[in-house]
């Protein structure tokens, strides 16, 4: 993954003022949060591929004040902001292909990062290889290909999943899922309008048109969030929705 071709660097201009102010990140953070809890209750590591601003990690900093925490990215630019908002985490320039860590961490997380990787399942492999024998990974990712528009190519994302893409891809690398699911399910409606009003504007794509919300709608939309998280946290998987939850093990 170079630079050019797997992330722009003026989303991390705009991430850090978004991401505390967007019902999509918060809910998400939540959403990790629970999985991270339910399926390694007991985990002491944690490494975070892609970490960006840091916005994952603080989260989790949060919830789980005695856990170790990394971050790997690409690009300094999101690892400067990171830093200042977990500055107990150890962060990292590294190459998410190319984990320099074999077996040393509980839990793998990569969030909204793996689209944005041509060789993908180079990525997984990675993952794999830096858990401990009974370590695994917490992932999102945007699903449905039909989705793509103008917001994609912003954020030079390669691909959006399909969920039997995704999990063929995640047991190919050596893992056993545990749990998928579907999230931003009851909004797929709106966001399906949404793109396509995109794909057929003429106008320059405002990457902050899908986050400039009022503050009513923001709670509004995040109350919608927060009622498919509680679906999922009953063990309901949902089959459809703006993006992919996995949970993956190594090992049998």
């Amino acid at each position: 993954m170079t630079e050019a071709a797997g992330f722009d660097k003026r989303s991390f201009e705009l991430l850090p003022d978004i991401e505390a102010r967007s019902f999509w990140f918060r809910s998400r953070n939540r959403l990790i949060v629970w999985a991270l809890r339910r399926y390694f209750p007991d985990a002491r590591s944690l490494l975070e591929v892609g970490c960006g601003t840091g916005f994952v990690l603080q989260g989790v900093r949060e919830a789980f004040p005695q856990l170790e925490l990394t971050g790997a990215d690409l690009y300094e630019e999101g690892l400067d902001v990171a830093r200042r908002r977990v500055p107990d985490a150890r962060l990292l320039r590294v190459d998410g292909r190319e984990l320099p860590f074999p077996g040393s961490f509980d839990v793998v997380g990569s969030f909204d990062m793996l689209e944005h990787v041509e060789d993908d399942e180079a990525a997984l492999r990675s993952m794999f290889g830096s858990l401990k024998a009974d370590g695994g990974i917490i992932m999102t990712v945007p699903q449905h290909p039909r989705l793509w528009s103008a917001a994609d190519e912003f954020g030079k994302h390669v691909r959006r999943y399909t969920r039997h893409e995704l999990v063929s891809k995640i047991e190919r690398a050596g893992f056993r899922v545990v749990r998928v699911s579907s999230f931003v399910s009851l909004l797929l409606p709106l966001m399906a309008i949404s793109r396509a009003r995109q794909r057929r504007s003429h106008a320059a794509f405002d990457p902050l048109s899908e986050f400039r919300h009022g503050r009513l709608l923001d709670r509004s939309l995040e109350q919608v969030m927060n009622l498919e998280s509680m679906l999922i946290r009953s063990g309901i998987s949902l089959p459809a929705g703006g993006s992919l939850l996995a949970v993956a093990r190594r090992g049998s």
